[in-house]
């Protein structure tokens, strides 16, 4: 059975928080990835960029929706999230948009939990953490790769 190790790609291209979005789009795009981590000085994980998180920045401000109840508006949606929102519409650094509490695992992780992973948090990128450093990371080709008898990581 194959674990994280076996099938992580080491030499991981990161940015930090205070990447320009502009910047880690183009790194997206050039590499195809689907998502960056993004690390401190010190190697440790902050979060990760992904496509979708970028995407974001394309849509309409949500206006939001209330209804009356005995003359008073009452909010269908909470405003700290209305504020996440636009925070992310608005960004220009990799801070203000990336998702800071990302799922990972860790070098030993099995094939099948990576797979069981990705498909319930709907992600395509996950860290590999070692003591809460960055020493890998897995996106959805690798797992198919495995797939593939003979198949050459790239």
């Amino acid at each position: 059975m194959f674990k994280a190790k076996d099938i992580m790609t080491k030499e991981v291209i990161t940015v930090s928080p205070e990447t320009e979005i502009t910047q880690a789009a183009k790194l997206l795009l050039e590499h195809h990835f689907n998502g960056l981590p993004v690390v401190d000085k010190e190697g440790y994980l902050k979060g990760i960029i992904c496509q979708e998180d970028l995407i974001v920045q394309q849509k309409q401000i949500p206006m939001p929706s209330f209804f009356t109840l005995l003359d008073g508006l009452i909010p269908l949606k909470s405003y700290k999230s209305l504020e996440k929102e636009v925070a992310k519409i608005a960004a220009t650094t990799v801070a203000n948009a990336m998702a800071s509490d990302p799922v990972t695992i860790n070098p030993e992780t099995e094939l099948e939990d990576i797979a069981t992973l990705m498909v319930k948090h709907n992600t395509h990128t996950l860290p590999v953490l070692d003591q809460g450093k960055l020493v890998g990371i897995i996106g959805k080709e690798d797992v198919l790769r495995t797939l593939m008898p003979g198949e050459k990581k790239k």
